[in-house]
């Protein structure tokens, strides 16, 4: 049964892009595992993941094409787990590894991939309150705000931990690998304000305690990253931190997006503390090199689901006008503006579907929980160049790869 209607809008560029690469081209985890339903054709792929009002929602990345549902309850984050296969889902027991069913198999600046089998949900690394997962220098860390710990994988097989930090305090943090260095958050549930940079042999290397309501992190060019505060950021750079302050007394930046092709991170920017939700028509650009906070007036607001990076490190944002505001990153210039929605109002409750962005390379997907859509942008020619009715609701969406 095919439950997607389809409307194909690509540009004759890409098109012509796909036919070349073609022609250049021929020929889990272990525990209680969930399969997956049918609700379309076995394409061989890499996936998109997606949560729903039903569960999770497998897509032929290429395609758009339905693979299969899975069943989910409750409310479900999904996360990348790093390599081309598997998806880390946030369940109410830790981070449950989602196997998308694709064998992956390189071949110089492209892969190749083969069907193996349905997906399926397979084992859980236990994880009271999962909270963030990064991906960076070949490692995937998993970090636990109810238990203050932080698991490690390998990028390339993330089927296995294979070391745990314990902290000395559980919080709403964040922790990234930085060439084999640890970088980590440290607090409580009431108040956390600490960052700290430990060598592979626990080492501290640099710590600061200047990060009120830290929250949240990113990397850039060069290895260096970027950690949100509630005034502003802490850059680590070749082992040492560096606080740059925001230009207003209380200017959160707790949501960044970087790119290893910029030294400039995207972030947001918040400056009522008192706000059941604010929703700020200003974003940040944090230079890593000058070390400079550059504010720049969208026009528009926008969600905490609403930032991303093009492949030349474009800075990306939906707004709630609908449309995708493509930026240069260190001038803060507008360099493309996308219509891609109708306008449209963030919810109060942070669980609530809302449009939300998605970006690998020059390929952008918006979802639009309202009309039940899935849209894919090409971001170079800046064009929608697809979009499919999905058959449930969409909240958050991942893709492998």
């Amino acid at each position: 049964m095919h439950l997607f209607h389809r409307s194909r809008l690509r540009a004759a560029a890409v098109v012509s892009a796909l036919a070349l690469g073609a022609a250049a081209c021929g020929g889990g985890g272990g525990g209680d595992d969930t399969a997956a339903s049918d609700v379309g054709q076995q394409l061989s792929g890499p996936r998109l993941v997606l949560t729903t009002d039903e569960g999770l929602l497998v897509l032929d990345r290429d395609s758009l094409e339905p693979v299969a549902t899975l069943p989910s309850e409750g409310f479900v984050r999904v996360n990348p787990a790093g390599d081309d296969r598997h998806v880390f889902v946030s369940t109410t027991e830790g981070f449950q590894l989602l196997d998308t069913g694709v064998e992956v198999e390189a071949h110089g600046d492209h892969s190749h991939y083969a069907v193996a089998g349905k997906p399926r949900l397979g084992e859980t690394f236990e994880a009271p309150e999962p909270g963030h997962v990064t991906v960076h220098d070949g490692t995937t860390l998993l970090f636990s705000d109810g238990a203050g710990t932080i698991q490690e994988l390998d990028t390339d097989d993330p089927t296995t931990v294979v070391d745990t930090v314990e902290l000395s305090s559980p919080h709403h943090g964040v922790a990234v690998n930085l060439d084999g260095d640890l970088l980590h958050t440290e607090g409580t549930a009431d108040e956390r304000s600490t960052v700290v940079l430990r060598g592979a042999d626990g080492t501290e290397k640099a710590r600061t305690d200047d990060c009120t309501g830290v929250h949240g992190e990113a990397t850039a060019a060069d290895g260096v990253a970027v950690v949100g505060c509630e005034d502003g950021v802490v850059v680590v750079r070749d082992g040492e931190m560096t606080k740059i302050d925001s230009p207003d007394a209380y200017g959160r930046i707790g949501n960044q997006a970087g790119s290893s092709s910029s030294r400039v991170v995207l972030g947001d920017y918040k400056v009522d503390a008192d706000a059941e939700l604010e929703r700020p028509e200003r974003i940040s650009l944090v230079d890593t090199e000058s070390d400079e906070i550059r504010l720049v007036d969208l026009g528009t607001s926008y969600s905490f689901r609403s930032l991303g990076r093009g492949a030349a490190g474009e800075a990306l944002v939906l707004g709630t006008d609908g449309a995708l505001h493509v930026l240069d990153a260190e001038s803060g210039d507008r360099l493309d503006t996308i219509d891609v929605l109708e306008p449209w109002r963030e919810p109060l409750d942070w669980q609530k579907p809302r449009p939300t962005l998605h970006v690998d390379g020059d390929t952008a997907w918006v979802t639009d929980p309202s009309t039940r859509t899935l849209h894919e942008i090409d971001v170079a020619s800046g064009a929608v160049v697809d979009s499919v009715t999905l058959p449930a609701v969409p909240n958050e969406i991942v893709s492998a790869g």
